[in-house]
């Protein structure tokens, strides 16, 4: 059995009712509560307008957060370093959030898989879809 840590954008999109990503999220669910990082609870805070506050707290309530701890920023940390040396740029959430999935051995379900281009990290891209 599978355990998830859902990105950033699968959040947001959920939570904008996109049909397709509701589905994948039901599917994930029949195999366990997904879990997200704190993180991801600022990053969709910010975006969300103050008419969709309760519905989008009352539904981030309900999956299992994990909270940034020093063996996250420190494995973080390492990735950054990493992957500097082959050039490679990486937003500070995104590898925290990445390096989160990785320190708990979940699976990160994101749409923005070119994000996260550890080959250590388990990943499930989900298809971007336009409207």
């Amino acid at each position: 059995m599978n355990r998830y840590l859902l990105d950033s954008d699968v959040l947001i999109w959920y939570l904008r009712k996109r049909s397709d990503t509701r589905a994948a999220l039901h599917r994930l669910q029949q195999e366990s509560v997904p879990h997200i990082s704190v993180l991801s609870i600022f990053e969709v805070q910010v975006g969300m307008l103050p008419s969709e506050a309760r519905r989008t707290n009352q539904f981030l309530s309900g999956l299992l957060q994990i909270p940034l701890d020093p063996a996250i920023a420190t494995l973080a940390a390492q990735q950054v370093r990493t992957l500097r040396t082959q050039g490679i740029s990486l937003s500070p959430i995104d590898a925290m959030i990445a390096a989160t999935a990785m320190q708990y051995g979940l699976t990160l379900v994101t749409y923005n898989s070119r994000h996260y281009p550890m080959p250590e990290l388990q990943l499930l891209a989900l298809p971007y879809r336009v409207d």
